[in-house]
């Protein structure tokens, strides 16, 4: 594998330099050394087309993506290093989502970018730094806006006849669980759930919390998980799946998953549009059967599901060389069409991750509408773009928030486990939140 990337790294390049991309950003001195990008995933990939641009732009510059197992762990590496004194360690960039940028910049870790992206604000779609703006000072250039969808395997709808259409409401996506239940006896699941974090994480926090407005702070910060009927509405429909047996219990982003996916387990997947790479690299029987739409919505509420918002944060190491650099490659990345449709090209060739740009004019080409294989003609880039509308507030987010993440996602893995109801869950929460944090800190 390593030596396919090289070899693939080094066609990208050379076609790079004869066909003269890149070249319309100045280039400026920088020293010799290494630009460091921390970031989940696989950002192997991503170090293609950067290390591209950085050897365009300064030859004497490397670049290093380091892969980390969460944006929590990154972030405590970066605060550690800062902490100790090695600052030599410290990365230039690392991916963060809103949790992440309000610790590192509470924490005065990451360089406030709003004097530069306001000047290039109407390049990009609306709302693209929402969730990186504090008190109206911008900490973070956006990488990706995805929303939240639902990809489901158009085979077993067909073969059970089970309309999807039903599924645009939450009431329809518990139905059409009950219809694949009953029909198949038993051997199809609607979606799956897991034992650790990843349950709060994408059913939670990121899908049926915002979607249902709930709350975990009120206005002035304190706890109100407990009574908020959101929560109710949120982690009881989650109760209602699980408890009814419409769930398939797998842990995450691991082959077991992938292997009841593809042996027609698992129907749905209720999650971020991110979900698309780990289908595409990790489906071969059911390839073609799949298809996306957007969100189920509650029909009290009406609103669709939740973007989530990725950035590139720029860290403050002390030295802070390569500010500019990084500047580039980013404006580069979100903004060169040419190079960015080729790009996606490969890694739709070789089962790799991307995710649509954020620059208005770049979502406008006629690439990013054009049908795909995996699903069976369907485009996905259309379908994701389609994802963000009618959107979900997301949920507020405070200081205490990653504390929060670990407090209630822990009884949510208890409940998982059967060790106590999900009213038990949301009342254990509260009670531990106000214990252990007491008040957040409002934005």
């Amino acid at each position: 594998m390593k030596k396919f990337l090289s070899l693939m790294l080094t066609a990208i390049l050379l076609l790079s330099l004869s066909a003269c991309f890149f070249g319309v950003v100045a280039k400026e001195t920088y020293p010799d050394g290494t630009l460091v990008i921390y970031s989940t995933g696989q950002p192997q990939f991503r170090k293609i087309y950067y290390e591209a641009f950085v050897k365009n732009q300064a030859p004497n510059v490397d670049v290093e993506t380091v892969q980390i197992e969460t944006m929590a762990a990154g972030r405590q590496k970066v605060s550690m290093n800062y902490l100790a004194g090695a600052y030599d360690d410290m990365p230039e960039v690392i991916m963060l989502d809103a949790i992440g940028i309000v610790d590192l910049a509470s924490a005065e870790l990451l360089l406030d970018v709003t004097d530069y992206y306001t000047a290039i604000a109407d390049e990009f779609v609306e709302g693209a730094v929402s969730d990186a703006t504090i008190n109206g000072r911008i900490w973070g250039l956006p990488d990706a806006v995805r929303p939240q969808v639902l990809f489901y395997n158009a085979a077993i709808f067909e073969e059970y006849d089970v309309d999807p259409a039903m599924m645009s409401t939450f009431d329809g996506y518990v139905e059409a669980g009950r219809l694949l239940k009953e029909r198949s006896n038993g051997e199809v699941y609607l979606s799956y759930v897991c034992p650790t974090t990843y349950t709060w994480r994408y059913w939670g926090r990121r899908g049926l919390m915002p979607q249902a407005n709930a709350h975990i702070w009120d206005e002035n910060g304190n706890v109100v998980i407990g009574q908020d009927e959101g929560t109710k509405r949120a982690l009881g429909l989650l109760d209602t799946l699980y408890s009814e047996g419409l769930l398939y219990k797998t842990t995450m982003m691991q082959p077991p998953l992938y292997e009841a996916t593809d042996n027609g387990k698992i129907a749905t997947f209720y999650i971020g549009a991110f979900w698309d790479e780990f289908l595409r690299k990790n489906l071969t029987k059911t390839a073609g059967d799949w298809r996306v739409m957007n969100a189920p919505v509650f029909e009290e509420v009406g609103t669709g599901g939740a973007p989530v918002s990725t950035f590139f944060c720029l860290v403050d190491t002390g030295t802070n060389e390569y500010v500019q650099l990084v500047k580039d490659l980013w404006y580069d990345f979100q903004t060169n069409t040419e190079d960015r449709n080729a790009w996606v090209a490969e890694m739709e060739r070789i089962n790799g991750p991307y995710s649509n740009p954020v620059a208005v004019e770049m979502l406008a080409h006629p690439f990013w509408q054009e049908p795909s294989k995996f699903y069976g003609g369907q485009s996905f880039r259309k379908g994701e773009a389609d994802g963000l509308s009618n959107p979900s507030a997301n949920m507020v987010v405070t200081p205490q928030d990653a504390e929060a993440d670990t407090i209630i996602s822990a009884e949510i893995e208890k409940y998982v486990a059967g060790e106590q109801t999900m009213e038990q869950a949301i009342a254990n929460m509260d009670r531990e939140l106000k214990i252990r944090i007491g008040k957040a800190e409002m934005p």
